[in-house]
């Protein structure tokens, strides 16, 4: 897919708050998947997934009037993601059986000392608050740099990045205590 440019961006914005459903489904096919991405990591299974990126649509389909700078539309879904995700997450309160699988696919290999830091990976990220795996999300899933989050989350760019570093050195400490095996 070619990346447009940001007049023809702006203008497909401006389309789909005035109601253009094909100017939406443009939309959609462009962001879906990094709203998807920064979603997965927040709520960790596929279905809940589905139902916060779903449901992040609906309500992007309703409020698209409202932003006010149509340049920063992937910023404004995959933050609308994220906060689905993080709704979605609470509202479960449940534990969600990791299916090894995916992770074993992600790590790309056949050589089963690679598959237990992905797993361990997932069990540090599992055990970190909603918000928390959001900002995660946000910064290196989605790529936001501090800047961006900060003005998601309302939160200070020097903030962002001491929160994000006070993460790191805990997933770092997780693991290491987890046996060793995984470094971030």
């Amino acid at each position: 897919m070619t990346v447009p440019s940001a007049a023809a961006a702006e203008a497909l914005v401006r389309n789909a708050a005035r109601g253009d459903e094909a100017a939406f489904a443009r939309l959609i096919a462009e962001h879906n998947t990094a709203m998807a991405r920064v979603a997965y990591v927040i709520v960790g299974d596929r279905e809940s997934t589905l139902d916060a990126v779903q449901s992040a649509w609906t309500i992007a389909w309703r409020k698209i009037g409202s932003l006010r700078d149509p340049g920063q539309i992937r910023p404004w879904l995959v933050a609308i993601a994220a906060n689905e995700a993080r709704q979605q997450r609470r509202r479960e309160r449940r534990v969600t059986v990791l299916d090894i699988s995916h992770a074993m696919n992600r790590a790309g290999s056949e050589d089963p000392g690679v598959d237990p830091a992905v797993v361990d990976l997932e069990r540090a990220l599992r055990r970190l608050s909603p918000d928390d795996r959001r900002l995660l999300a946000l910064r290196f899933v989605a790529g936001f740099d501090s800047s961006e989050i900060s003005r998601q989350l309302g939160l200070s760019a020097s903030g962002v990045r001491s929160r994000l570093a006070r993460l790191i050195d805990r997933l770092r400490i997780d693991l290491d205590s987890g046996g060793g095996r995984g470094n971030v």
